[in-house]
Formats: C-alpha cells, structure tokens, sequence
C-alpha cells in the first residue's frame, strides 16, 4: 500500500460548535483510534484537526492508502475507518482513523482489476464487474494496491466468486459467495447460438 503524509494539529476543543468553527477555517475534524483503551475498555481516541486540502488526496481517490500522520510532531501510521460527508453539498465533515502497525492485521476494502478478454466477450456477451472492492485481511505491509483478477478463461452465463479467488499473503474477508464478475448474455450473444444450433 502506497503512504501519504498528511500533518494535523492536537484540537483541544471538541463538539459541535468547536467542529464548526474548525470548518470555517477549513480545518477537518478527525479522531485516530489506536491501541490504548479508557475505563470502559472501549478505544481511546486522540482528536486532532486536518486541512481539507491535505485530506482530499487521501479521500477522493478510489485507492487505499496507509497514511503518515504527523500530530504536531507525533508520528502515526494509520488507514481510514471512517469518513461522514454532509447529505446535500457532499462536503466533509469528519474522519475516523484507526492506527496501524507492522505486525497487527488490518481488514481494508481494496479495488479490482479485471485482467484480459473474456471468452464469453469474444462470444458476444457484456462483462459486468458486481462488487469494486474486496475486504482483505493482512499486515499493512502485506496488502497491494490492486487485486488483479484474470478472466480470459470466463465462458459466457459464467461468474467468478470471492471463494475462487486466491493471493498470496491475504485472507479474504468479502463472503465466499460473493460475485466479483460475470459475463452476461446479450441479444447478440443469442443470436449467434441460435444461428450456431440452426447450422
């Protein structure tokens, strides 16, 4: 997975009138959950404010990126949990991070590259991809960037699954019986079966 570095800055003021003010400024409230936890047992968060204009790199993307924040001068790698953007201009309004490291597992949704033509293309049908990512589970350093799936052999009326799939180093954590891909018939696909049983 590819870092971003990204610096933020400790908010000692929370809630809502706080958040709005940091908005103002053009600052994006955020909170970074790591290992430590409060008296209740529950992860305790850190909150810290990032500037819209360094967050946008990581947030629309469609990649997946570890991100290096750096916390007026505290360094934390982490992924993003969770993002809340405001229901009618789409603008965002607050970001969860969860802090990663070399050796903790991390389950992150990573997108899907089809590779090659299929065979039920060259017999006239529409490939469909179904689901643009698929949740990996791995050591940060593990997970790629990209899950490449081949489907030069994928016939016509077939599809590929998630428990089909196999990569190196990763446990796929997207159901079994998910579909990732399948290549649909078409009025032109029929025609030429129709025309082949005929001959």
């Amino acid at each position: 997975m590819k870092v971003i570095a990204i610096n933020g800055q400790k908010r000692e003021t929370t809630g809502k009138k706080a958040s709005k003010l940091m908005r103002k400024e053009g600052l994006v409230p955020c909170n970074i959950y790591g290992e430590e936890k409060d008296e209740k047992g529950l992860p305790k968060a850190l909150s810290f404010a990032v500037p819209f204009t360094e967050l946008r790199k990581a947030v629309y993307t469609p990649h997946v990126y570890v991100l290096a924040l750096n916390i007026d001068g505290e360094e934390h790698k982490a992924i993003i949990k969770e993002l809340q953007f405001h229901p009618v201009n789409d603008s965002l309004l607050h970001a969860d991070f969860y802090e990663v490291n070399e050796d903790k597992d991390i389950t992150v949704g990573i997108p899907v590259k089809l590779n090659g033509l299929a065979q039920g293309v060259r017999d006239g049908g529409k490939l469909n991809l179904s689901i643009r990512k698929i949740d990996v589970t791995a050591p940060y350093k593990n997970i790629p960037e990209l899950l490449e799936i081949d489907v030069t052999n994928l016939g016509l009326g077939k599809a590929i699954k998630v428990g089909e799939l196999k990569f190196e180093g990763l446990t796929l954590a997207t159901p079994a019986q998910v579909v990732v891909c399948s290549v649909k018939e078409t009025r032109a696909s029929k025609s030429a079966a129709a025309a082949a049983a005929a001959e």
